[in-house]
């Protein structure tokens, strides 16, 4: 698929207009406005209709964390994920020295994050994480 008219914005203001993508992971809503208040929020759009959100936080001065990754349950599979995961790796490229994600258990998305350069790194309470290290 050819993503022709994409754009990835961040957001600054109003970050809560974006909740109702962000739940999509399942996580509580609290827990969302907790990373959401001091992290980095990016939309990205296709002919103008919003597919994917991501949260990024900033964990110490070398690492960031990928706190949340979204895609309409419609446009996934599409590239629209992959397309955000790669905008930030190269946003966060001068800004600190890995990436992290907590990846979960799920096969699929374990290798999602191991074909966009992620490598596993540490697992704690059934959470696989995984880490992109810049060279």
């Amino acid at each position: 698929m050819v993503l022709l008219n994409m754009d990835i914005l961040e957001v600054t203001d109003n970050k809560e207009q974006y909740m109702d993508l962000l739940m999509l992971t399942n996580e509580k809503e609290s827990t969302i406005e907790s990373y959401l208040k001091r992290g980095a929020l990016f939309a990205l759009y296709d002919d103008y209709d919003l597919k994917t959100a991501a949260v990024v936080t900033k964990e110490s001065e070398d690492t960031y964390e990928i706190k949340n990754l979204a895609t309409l349950k419609i446009y996934q599979g599409k590239g629209y994920g992959s397309s955000m995961i790669k905008h930030i790796i190269q946003h966060y490229k001068n800004k600190c020295k890995s990436l992290v994600v907590g990846a979960g258990e799920n096969e699929k998305t374990l290798i999602f994050y191991e074909k966009l350069g992620f490598t596993y790194f540490n697992a704690v309470n059934n959470i696989i994480f995984m880490k992109y290290k810049y060279s």
